[in-house]
């Protein structure tokens, strides 16, 4: 919970808890909170096991907000609300849980067709793409287990029991409470990561594995080595936010693994309404102008090199790395690229 504290002189004076709102309160409604989940929030709240969004509800239908795939193939199913929540929730997800359960892998191919609006490729390859795995899971490795959240602005005390009831059963239910602050004429969004908060400091010094753009600009990568920036575009250029001076990027091209390293530098600039980037110094040889980069790290390599299973789809990959780990990839990735 986010609080204001006050001091007198040098020592803290008062602790007092700010009020909070919810997504009803400011007169949205729980699409909008679908939204923020799926587009923003499961690359951080999953920061150590990504997930990979795969069907939204439908209007008039009796289906979950959200289910999405981890790299085995568990399907996560979330309830979402836009206030508080109560057992009834419990109630709702446990009977699409009862319906999603049943769903064999080219019903749940089908639903993320739809979802994707790209009939030509399959779940099978989408998940193994996204994931980095060497070859994609068999169709029955898929939703052998489902996993179940609540989410809600505050939860009354028959929803705490209920949720407590089904977990000491054996099955993977979690409610995750979020809040939204008004201060100072902006809104502020608070989530609680279970069952404790792993998430490093965005502010201090990390290692990003980020994206090169290949899959809409072929030239992009080479943009940002001739000009020595790291950059994002349309949509999700608001990632370049994220990094901060100091950060080291690693340059993930699409197909291939890591292609190079660098260390952030200066603020985050725009280059016209559909780039933003920062400017970077090269730690590593940067491949030369060529359709077929020769030397890279691939991506599983990457993964045994760190011990950590990354959600390759967005373009920052998370987990962020501790410095630690950086500079363990980037010893790792000099060889590979000498």
């Amino acid at each position: 919970m986010l609080y204001e504290l006050t001091f007198e002189g040098r020592n803290p004076h008062e602790l007092e808890s700010l009020p909070f709102t919810d997504f009803a309160g400011l007169g949205r409604i729980e699409k909008d909170l679908e939204e923020l989940v799926d587009t923003h929030l499961l690359d951080v709240l999953f920061e150590d096991r990504a997930l990979m969004p795969i069907f939204r509800e439908r209007p008039m239908q009796a289906e979950a907000d959200l289910y999405a795939l981890d790299s085995v193939g568990d399907l996560f199913i979330f309830e979402l609300k836009r206030s508080s929540a109560s057992s009834d929730a419990m109630v709702q997800v446990l009977r699409y849980g009862q319906d999603a359960g049943q769903w064999t892998y080219s019903k749940l191919e089908e639903k993320f067709k739809t979802y994707s609006r790209n009939s030509e490729t399959s779940l099978l390859d989408a998940h193994r793409e996204a994931f980095g795995l060497q070859t994609p899971l068999e169709p029955l490795q898929f939703n052998r287990h489902q996993k179940f959240w609540i989410m809600g602005s505050a939860a009354d005390d028959s929803l705490i029991a209920a949720v407590d009831y089904w977990k000491r059963r054996g099955l993977s239910v979690d409610f995750l409470p979020y809040r939204i602050y008004s201060i100072g004429g902006k809104y502020y969004f608070e989530f609680f990561a279970l069952p404790y908060d792993r998430h490093q400091n965005p502010s201090s010094a990390k290692g990003v594995i980020f994206d090169t753009n290949r899959s809409w600009n072929e030239e992009a990568v080479w943009d940002m080595i001739e000009n020595k920036k790291i950059a994002a575009y349309g949509a999700v250029k608001h990632v370049v936010n994220y990094l901060n001076p100091k950060d080291i990027v690693f340059l993930s091209h699409k197909g291939l693994g890591i292609v190079a390293a660098a260390e952030v530098r200066g603020v985050a600039k725009d280059n016209g309404p559909d780039e933003r980037y920062r400017d970077v110094r090269f730690l590593t040889p940067v491949p030369h102008k060529d359709p077929d980069i020769k030397k890279f790290m691939p991506f599983s390599q990457v993964s045994t090199v760190l011990g950590k299973t990354f959600f390759w789809a967005r373009t920052i990959k998370t987990p962020y790395l501790t410095v630690e780990e950086a500079n363990s990839l980037l010893v790792e990735l000099g060889k590979a690229l000498a």
